[in-house]
């Protein structure tokens, strides 16, 4: 056998091997999910906007006197500070936001406690214009007796009991909280002053469906604002 003919059939041999070959595959590909994350400051339906602190964990802030000696009250003689409460039981009367927000503190912001020893929600006058429609059901802690886990928005928790002291007749004390039997003591946690809504309750109820809800207020530029809200009642 010739060159040229060894030539020929090294070729065909090449050409035969490559047809043989399977043709290569291609790699699929698998599309990357991709998480979008939307940043708000503020949403009204179910975002969280609102400190949440833990039982207890009232703390006042550094300058507040710590008690107020007799005929030295700033707040007690003042006609604003009852046009501040007046202002305030129309808003939660009207479900007003607005109106709800220009009594609060623009400083220190609102602290609100639905139970004496139960979880803390602060609210600032912006946030608190969307607490009459906002649907972010909040934790506000265990149920005296039950154990039961309190949990639902402000205008589902907190404004139905509000409404109904203010439709009652009620009592208003300035620097003392006002209550009927307790069983555990009764004591404001903060250090500054506060005015407190007291209903006795009704005879027929033996007087144990007595309810307070004290208002604690502080001067912002001349100005008063509450600075944070707690109930009491009575407990078994």
């Amino acid at each position: 056998m010739n060159t040229k003919t060894l030539a020929i059939l090294l070729i065909g041999f090449v050409l035969l091997a490559g047809c043989a070959m399977p043709a290569a595959q291609a790699t699929p590909t698998q599309a990357t999910p991709t998480l979008a994350i939307v940043t708000s400051t503020f949403v009204t339906t179910a975002t969280p906007f609102s400190l949440t602190l833990t039982p207890g964990a009232i703390t006042p802030l550094p300058g507040e006197t710590a008690s107020v000696p007799p005929g030295t009250s700033s707040i007690c003689a003042d006609p604003q500070v009852t046009a501040l409460i007046e202002s305030f039981k129309t808003a939660i009367l009207t479900s007003s936001g607005t109106l709800l927000s220009s009594t609060i503190s623009p400083t220190r912001h609102m602290d609100v406690a639905f139970f004496r020893n139960g979880t803390v929600l602060t609210y600032d006058p912006v946030q608190a214009k969307f607490l009459f429609e906002t649907t972010y059901e909040a934790d506000w802690g265990a149920e005296p007796g039950s154990g039961a886990e309190k949990i639902g928005s402000f205008h589902a928790v907190v404004v139905p009991e509000l409404v109904k002291i203010f439709n009652q007749p009620y009592t208003l004390t300035c620097n003392e909280i006002k209550h009927g039997g307790a069983s555990y003591d009764i004591s404001w946690p903060y250090k500054g002053e506060f005015y407190s809504v007291y209903f006795p309750g009704t005879q027929a109820n033996g007087n144990m469906d007595w309810r307070t809800w004290v208002i604690g207020i502080e001067y912002v530029s001349g100005k008063p604002y509450i600075y944070a809200l707690m109930q009491f009642f009575w407990e078994p």
